[in-house]
């Protein structure tokens, strides 16, 4: 059975197992299920965002700023339940850590298709890659460390976006 498979499986049953607030903490760590994707759920998990996103670009500076806030601290919550629940640490099926990553990655450029595309790729790359210090943050506990390491790849790739807008 593939390991993807069998997360899901054990995802299925940890959610049978769960409480309210279990299950509740479940699908939205998960990103409403985009994190049950068989392939790449992290990147299924970021284009899952682009719908917050498009919204977040409507709203006036002191809202965004709202807005990440509350998804992270729902982010540190929910995916600290997850892992507690799944009784894995990281579990590939938490993505709300990536929902977190990439609004802040794109939350201080001008709305276009253009930053969008190159902020989901920079931001993409940064989770991947995971240059210093974001190895370092994963290794903190419970739901700080399953979300800290993205926001900063998302913090990352803002500079990086804040760069490219200033250059071209």
């Amino acid at each position: 059975m593939p390991n993807s498979q069998s997360d899901n499986l054990a995802f299925l049953d940890a959610f049978r197992q769960s409480g309210r607030r279990g299950k509740i903490s479940l699908v939205i760590s998960s990103w409403f299920g985009f994190g049950l994707s068989p392939f790449a759920p992290g990147t299924c998990g970021s284009i899952a965002t682009v719908p917050l996103i498009l919204l977040m670009w409507h709203l006036g500076g002191p809202a965004r700023f709202l807005l990440i806030t509350l998804v992270t601290i729902i982010a540190v919550w929910t995916s600290g339940k997850a892992q507690e629940a799944l009784k894995r640490k990281d579990p590939r099926e938490v993505v709300i850590d990536e929902v977190a990553g990439y609004l802040l990655a794109v939350s201080f450029v001008e709305p276009s298709w253009t930053m969008l595309g190159a902020g989901f790729l920079f931001f993409r790359f940064f989770d991947i890659l995971k240059p210093f210090p974001i190895r370092r943050l994963e290794k903190l506990k419970g739901g700080t460390g399953i979300v800290a390491d993205d926001l900063m790849a998302g913090a990352y790739s803002a500079v990086c976006l804040k760069l490219m807008s200033v250059c071209v």
